[in-house]
C-alpha cells in the first residue's frame, strides 16, 4: 500500500482497494449517519457501487492514516470521459472540525486532474456542512440555493479542474 506524505501529526494518504479492512470503518459510519439522517438503511446503497469503479485507471479510494488509523477518506469514480465523480468523502467523527474533509476533497481533485477536465459530485439535503464545504471549495452548484433543499432530493454540484503544470490531459 503505497503512501504519500499528508502533512504534521505523521499522517499519510494511501490508495486502497474497497476491499481493504482500513475501508471498513468508514463505510460502515457513512452508512451509520446516512441512515439516522435519512430515516431508511443507507447500507445498501453504499455497497450498491461495484468495487471495481474506485480502482484505478478511472477511480481511486484514498484514506489519510494517521498513525496507522483511518481519520478521513474518499473516492471518485467515472462518471463520463471527462467527468469524475466524487463519493464517499468521510471523516472519522473524532476528528472532525480539523478541516479534513477539506483536504480529502482537494486530495481527489489534485489526482483526478490527471484524468478529467471536471469533477461532479451530490450530497443529501440533510448534510447542511456537506454544502457548506463544497461552497467554500469553489464547487458550482447546479441547483437554486435560495430552494429548500428538502424539495430537490440530491444537491448536485460541479468544478472544473485545473490539470497538473507541464503535463498532458491522459485519456482515461
Amino acid at each position: 500500500m503505497p503512501s504519500v506524505p499528508a502533512g504534521p501529526h505523521d499522517a499519510a494518504w494511501v490508495r486502497v482497494r474497497a476491499s481493504d479492512p482500513l475501508v471498513a470503518p468508514m463505510l460502515r459510519q457513512l452508512g451509520d449517519e446516512y441512515s439516522a439522517r435519512y430515516g431508511k438503511d443507507a447500507h445498501t446503497e453504499l455497497a450498491g457501487y461495484p468495487a471495481e469503479e474506485f480502482e484505478p485507471p478511472h477511480g481511486v479510494l484514498l484514506l489519510l492514516l494517521e498513525q496507522g488509523a483511518a481519520v478521513a477518506g474518499g473516492a471518485y469514480r467515472r462518471r463520463d470521459a471527462s467527468t469524475a465523480e466524487l463519493k464517499r468523502i468521510w471523516t472519522h467523527p473524532a476528528h472532525r472540525r480539523r478541516g479534513l474533509a477539506r483536504r480529502v476533497v482537494a486530495e481527489l481533485e489534485q489526482t483526478a486532474a490527471a484524468g478529467y477536465a471536471r469533477v461532479y459530485l451530490t450530497t443529501g439535503p440533510r448534510q447542511p456542512e456537506a454544502r457548506a464545504l463544497y461552497l467554500a471549495a469553489g464547487y458550482t452548484p447546479l441547483f437554486d440555493l435560495a430552494a429548500d433543499p428538502e424539495t430537490i432530493g440530491p444537491l448536485p454540484f460541479t468544478k472544473d479542474l485545473v490539470p497538473p503544470p507541464d503535463t498532458a490531459r491522459r485519456v482515461v
